[in-house]
């Protein structure tokens, strides 16, 4: 459905400086009605990639696609035609606000050109599907957060797109208006096939929503895959974001170890491990632990502290010993600095 190839934008340096690579030779394919979240810190280069795939911005080498037309290659009418397959629902949905919902969501129509008895058509339709009939005829004003973030989907979908871009859609709701939020756009992929850029900061809601997630890095695509790949990758930065664990506390007389699991092992709980850990030599405590859901699969990151029977630190061919049993089970260990 979406293909980036090789796709590198730069822009010249402020004051004659150097120049500054927003996206450094980015390849990355999206499925029809995937979810796909793109996530990154301010400066990752995110805003960029948004405006390269809405042919605001024209990479300086590579190429977008969007359903088989090189956007990236595109100028004028077929530009402006390749566009109306694409919806955009924004963080502050910048909703105009000297007309009403209604008139919100009618708006992209009446560019496109659309006959009045088809935009009224429409936006009956639109205000029923995002769940906001006896409120079209509310200004924003006069509407809730969640309800005008409403309208911006409503408004969105307007022209039929193929392709949702959302960008930080949810960064300014409440925790519950954030999730009907999300259960709505779901709801429209799983209805309409439609596929859904999320861009977000949030991981929360990265791990509630999103098939498939990529990271960017001062422009890079550092990594990619499905949900359950990369929450089951503890060498990759996104498990680590996506199942966080604090700092292994100081002062506990014993070495600590982080374990991360997934579906490939069968010591699936914090018991379970404490368990194997008690088999293996050593007595063990839990630290803390984080698990998941992730794709219908429990992904576990826990810290465990392991003492020998005397309650002392277990010695080094004691820990390297239980290492070793844990990584035959499909159970990557990790000793963390607790001094």
């Amino acid at each position: 459905m979406i293909t980036l190839e090789n796709l590198t934008k730069v822009f010249p340096g402020p004051g004659g400086g150097a120049d500054v690579v927003a996206l450094d030779d980015i390849s990355l394919h999206i499925e029809p009605g995937e979810i796909h979240g793109i996530v990154g810190r301010s400066g990752a280069g995110k805003s960029t990639l948004i405006r390269c795939l809405t042919g605001l911005e024209k990479p300086t080498s590579g190429s977008v696609t969007i359903g088989g037309t090189a956007v990236s290659g595109l100028e004028g009418k077929q530009l402006r035609a390749a566009r109306r397959k694409i919806g955009m629902v924004f963080q502050h949905a910048n909703l105009l606000d000297s007309r009403t919902a209604a008139q919100n969501i009618a708006h992209p129509l009446q560019i496109a050109g659309t006959p009045k008895a088809e935009i009224k058509r429409r936006v009956a339709e639109l205000v029923k599907l995002v769940g906001l009939e006896g409120r079209e005829d509310n200004y924003p004003a006069q509407l809730s957060g969640g309800q005008i973030q409403r309208v911006g989907i409503a408004r969105g979908l307007a022209v039929n797109p193929e392709v949702l871009l959302c960008d930080e859609p949810t960064s300014a709701l409440d925790p519950g208006t954030t999730r009907q939020i999300l259960d709505l756009i779901r709801s429209l992929r799983d209805r309409f096939g439609i596929t859904v850029i999320f861009i977000t900061h949030e991981m929360a809601v990265v791990r509630e929503i999103c098939d498939h997630v990529s990271l960017l890095e001062h422009g890079q695509l550092v990594q990619t895959g499905s949900l359950l790949e990369v929450a089951s990758d503890p060498s990759g930065r996104l498990a680590q974001e996506l199942i966080p664990l604090p700092p292994a506390p100081t002062g506990l007389n014993a070495r600590v170890v982080n374990l991360d699991y997934g579906d490939s092992t069968s010591l699936r709980t914090t018991e379970d491990l404490i368990a194997f850990a008690n088999t293996h030599g050593a007595e063990a405590s839990l630290v803390a632990g984080t698990i998941e859901t992730i794709s219908g699969v429990q992904v576990g990151r826990i810290q465990l502290a392991l003492r020998n029977s005397s309650g002392r630190p277990v010695s080094d061919e004691g820990l390297a010993g239980f290492i070793a049993a844990c990584e035959a089970e499909d159970v990557l260990a990790e000793e963390v600095d607790a001094r």
